[in-house]
């Protein structure tokens, strides 16, 4: 099955002719939706069609989009409370077809183009409703419902709400990005209609220019680049309307330039995860939760985070970098307040006034306070790592020096750590917000790095760049 893994996504922008530029951020505990009022249009025959990136909410129903016409007529695509698809039809209180995958949604690291088409005029039952990932069709199913032939549903319904992100009169709001949304009135459109396989990686599903498809009567196409009107519908339509979505949550990450969020995967139990997995907060005073980025570090480039301070407790949060992050001691410190600072072979910064290596303390700082910004540059390519805040460097460090590795507060042999990770530790209410170079809140400068790409409060060093797709791609090895 074609998937866009962390590793391969590089090679997939590589030969990319068309880019995404933007996504929507949908963080759940804002409640965000995108609405629509719909008109009479064809109800037996539609397609939606949008990439998707998982946020940290996992165990619980997320709806990616709604269609209600009453409490006994709807239409829902969702991920369901044990993680899986589900394309439903409820007519008059009864399921009158209904997908359920038996394959488990969890990779946040990485974007997923889903398309579901219903077709009830079709004559042929099993191509009434069908669902492709990545360009190919779904088979596998734990249940699979087949639609009743010219069932009307309730999208296209002029008595129906239409809503991306939420069922009406629900509280199952989606978490996660969403690009390229877009719903088609009155066709049933193969994968092929939104994107391709890459011609050098046949395994690699990229998107495609759909600015060029008739969407129909109450068709629409979010491309999400205008930041005060995320609503906006680019194919000249009406435009949907947002709740609880702010400017701030128009992103830069996208299935064409994707970038390292935190995962929930790898999250200690003490701390929960918002905006899109970028906003990291120790939820209890007994104990702390780590987290760690879902992309590693190449083995080689050069390369530049940010990290701003929210609500610094004590030392907390402390962020650093550690080598050893699939190990099993590794894991076993997500729990517990000695986090990254207690392994060897990494460095930490705690907003306290320490800087530690390898499990010591090496550095005597002042104590980091609410809205400042801790600075990360990593040189791969030398083996060293320099702290810095409010674009001032740490030891008096110069990430620009090259071998001689001038300040750096950590150096190792270069080629020696090929899963050196960024992690975060947050405890008793502490939280920050790290920015790999697409951030949930907004900068003063939005400073991006030679190559173009990332939006940072201070510009990153000569020869260090965002931790992304195309720059690993480019940079990394």
């Amino acid at each position: 099955m074609p998937l866009i893994l962390p590793g391969n996504v590089a090679t997939a922008t590589a030969s990319t002719t068309y880019n995404v530029a933007n996504s929507c951020r949908f963080d759940r505990g804002s409640n965000p939706t995108m609405s629509k009022t719909q008109s009479a249009g064809d109800r037996d025959k539609w397609t939606f069609s949008c990439w998707f990136k998982l946020g940290a909410t996992y165990g619980t129903i997320r709806y990616i989009l709604g269609a209600k016409t009453d409490g006994t007529n709807y239409v829902t695509i969702e991920m369901d409370a044990t993680d899986k698809l589900r394309f439903g039809v409820l007519i008059g209180g009864s399921y009158d077809s209904f997908k359920k995958s038996n394959r488990v949604f969890k990779d946040t690291s990485a974007w997923t183009h889903l398309v579901c088409v219903y077709d009830s005029e079709n004559g042929t039952a099993g191509h009434r409703q069908r669902v492709y990932i990545n360009g190919v069709e779904e088979t596998s199913w734990a249940s699979d419902n087949t639609t009743t032939q010219n069932q009307d549903s309730a999208v296209n319904d002029s008595n129906s709400s239409l809503i991306v992100g939420n069922l009406d009169g629900e509280s199952a709001w989606w978490d996660g990005y969403l690009a390229e949304v877009c719903l088609v009135d009155g066709s049933a459109l193969a994968p092929t209609s939104f994107g391709e396989f890459d011609e050098d990686s046949p395994n690699i599903w990229k998107p495609i220019d759909v600015s060029g498809l008739s969407f129909g009567t109450n068709g629409f196409y979010l491309d999400f680049e205008a930041s005060g009107n995320l609503g906006n519908d680019a194919n000249g339509g009406t435009d949907l309307t947002e709740a609880n979505i702010a400017a701030t949550d128009q992103s830069t990450d996208t299935p064409t330039l994707n970038y390292p969020t935190l995962s929930p995967l790898v999250l200690g139990s003490h701390a929960t995860l918002t905006q899109g997995n970028l906003h990291l907060n120790g939820n209890t005073a007994s104990d702390s939760g780590a987290c760690y980025a879902t992309i590693p570090f190449p083995k080689s480039g050069k390369w530049y985070i940010e990290e701003k301070m929210t609500d610094a407790v004590g030392q907390f949060p402390q962020s650093g970098i550690q080598n050893d992050a699939e190990t099993s001691a590794f894991q076993s410190n997500l729990n517990n307040s000695t986090g990254i600072p207690s392994k060897t072979n990494g460095s930490s910064i705690n907003c306290s006034g320490n800087i530690m290596v390898d499990g010591s303390s090496a550095h005597s700082i002042s104590a980091i306070t609410d809205g400042q910004i801790k600075q990360f540059a990593i040189d791969m390519d030398n083996g060293a790592v320099y702290f810095g805040l409010n674009n001032t460097w740490y030891n008096s460090g110069d990430p620009e020096s090259g071998a001689s590795r001038t300040g750096a507060i950590d150096t190792w042999t270069a080629g020696t750590r090929e899963s050196t990770v960024y992690g975060t530790v947050a405890y008793n209410g502490s939280d920050s917000e790290t920015n790999f170079g697409s951030p949930s809140y907004a900068n003063s400068s939005d400073a991006a790095d030679a190559d173009g790409s990332g939006a940072f409060e201070y510009a990153p060093p000569s020869g260090y760049f965002a931790l992304n797709s195309k720059n690993i791609g480019e940079y990394g090895g």
